[in-house]
C-alpha cells in the first residue's frame, strides 16, 4: 500500500508543501499498523542512547527477548503458543517507561515528534507482540488487536498536532467501512471506521469507500509474496460493483444523503474486496463481503475500470508499516 511509486510522489509534494508553511501547519505522514516490530525496537534503542541512556535496559531486554526468533514474527507466534513464554513483560516495560518519558517535561533540547516517534514505536513493539501472540491462537481477536491498535494511534496522533487538528487515513475497505453495516460484526470484529465513529461521533468522521467493476491491482499471493499485477475479473452479478457499472458513470463521487436513501443505500448487496493478498481466481468462493452501503460509508468513489499502482522494485505484499517519525 505505501512502497509503490504514487506515494514516493505524493511524499514529494508534500515535503515542497511543508516547505513553505510555518512548522505549526505542516502536515505528517504517519503509519498506524503493527508491522515493524523490529523495526521500532531498532528506533527505540537509537533514542534512548542519545536522550534517555537510563531506560536503555529496558529496550535491551526486549530486543534481545525477541532475538532468538531472527526477525521472524511468525516464528516468535509459533513459540508462544507451544512453549510457554513470550516477551510481553519485557514489551510492558519498555511501554510503560517510554509512555512515562513521552508524557512528561523532557529536556529543553528534546524534539517533541521524535519523544513522541519514541513513545509510538514502544506502542507498536506492545502492538505487534500482542498481535502476533492472539494470531496464532487463531479465532477473530487478532483482526481486532491491529484495529484497535490503529484507533488508539490515530487518536494519539490527533492529540500530537493539538486542538483542531484533522487526520486522512488511507486503508482498504475493510478497515475504514464501518463493521457494523456488515457481515463482520456478526463474526464479533471490529474496525478503526466503527471505533472512529464511536470515539469522535458520527458527525466528525467521514468513511469514503472505494470501488471497482474490472481492471487490474497490484498485490501478492501470500503474506511477503512478491507484488504482481493482477487481473481484476468483472463484478459478479447482483454485487453492488454490478449495479454501479449498469446504472452510475464510469468515475463518480457519490455522497450519501442523510434521508430519502435509494434502495443501493439500504439494501444489503456483496461488495467485493481486494487486499494485498489476492487470488482473483476465488472471486466467487467469498472474495465480497455482505454490505449496507449508506451505513458502511458516509461517501464512495467509484472507478468503473481501475488500474494498478506503480510498485518500487522493493515492493512486498505486505500492509504499510509504521515509520519512524514523520515525513
Amino acid at each position: 500500500m505505501w512502497a509503490n511509486e504514487e506515494v514516493v510522489d505524493f511524499c514529494r509534494w508534500l515535503r515542497g508543501h511543508n516547505a513553505g508553511v510555518d512548522p505549526e501547519c505542516r502536515v505528517g505522514f504517519h503509519g498506524l499498523d503493527v508491522y515493524s516490530l523490529w523495526e521500532s525496537l531498532r528506533e527505540i534503542l537509537v533514542w534512548l542512547r542519545e536522550r534517555e541512556p537510563g531506560l536503555v535496559p529496558a529496550a535491551l531486554a526486549a530486543y534481545r527477548c525477541f532475538e532468538p526468533y531472527r526477525e521472524d514474527p511468525q516464528e516468535y507466534a509459533r513459540a508462544t503458543r507451544f512453549v510457554p513464554t513470550s516477551c510481553e513483560n519485557e514489551v510492558v516495560d519498555l511501554l510503560v517507561a517510554l509512555r512515562a518519558t513521552a508524557e512528561g517535561p523532557g529536556p529543553a533540547d528534546t524534539d517533541p515528534d521524535a519523544r513522541f516517534a519514541a513513545r509510538q514505536n514502544a506502542e507498536v513493539v506492545a502492538g505487534a507482540e500482542r498481535y502476533y501472540r492472539t494470531m496464532v491462537a487463531g479465532g477473530r481477536q487478532s483482526w481486532n488487536v491491529r484495529d484497535r491498535h490503529m484507533d488508539e494511534t490515530l487518536d494519539r496522533l490527533l492529540d500530537h498536532y493539538g486542538p483542531g487538528s484533522k487526520a486522512v487515513v488511507w486503508a482498504h475497505n475493510t478497515h475504514v467501512g464501518d463493521a457494523r453495516a456488515t457481515d463482520m460484526a456478526d463474526a464479533g470484529e471490529i474496525n478503526i471506521g466503527q471505533l472512529a465513529r464511536q470515539r469522535y461521533g458520527a458527525d466528525q468522521v467521514v468513511l469514503v469507500g472505494f470501488g471497482t467493476h474490472h481492471g487490474a491491482v497490484v498485490a501478492g499471493g501470500a503474506w511477503g509474496a512478491p507484488t504482481e499485477l493482477m487481473a481484476v475479473p468483472p463484478a459478479m452479478t447482483g454485487t453492488l460493483e454490478d449495479v454501479l457499472h449498469r446504472s452510475a458513470p464510469e468515475r463518480a463521487l457519490f455522497v450519501f444523503p442523510r434521508a430519502d436513501r435509494p434502495d443501493v443505500l439500504t439494501d444489503e448487496l456483496d461488495h467485493r474486496a481486494i487486499g494485498v493478498v489476492y487470488h482473483p481466481e476465488r472471486e466467487r468462493l467469498g472474495n465480497y463481503v455482505p454490505t449496507v452501503l449508506g451505513d458502511r460509508y458516509d461517501a464512495f468513489c467509484w472507478f468503473d475500470a481501475t488500474q494498478g499502482v506503480r510498485p518500487l522494485h522493493t515492493g512486498r505484499a505486505r500492509e504499510p508499516e509504521t515509520f519512524p517519525s514523520g515525513v
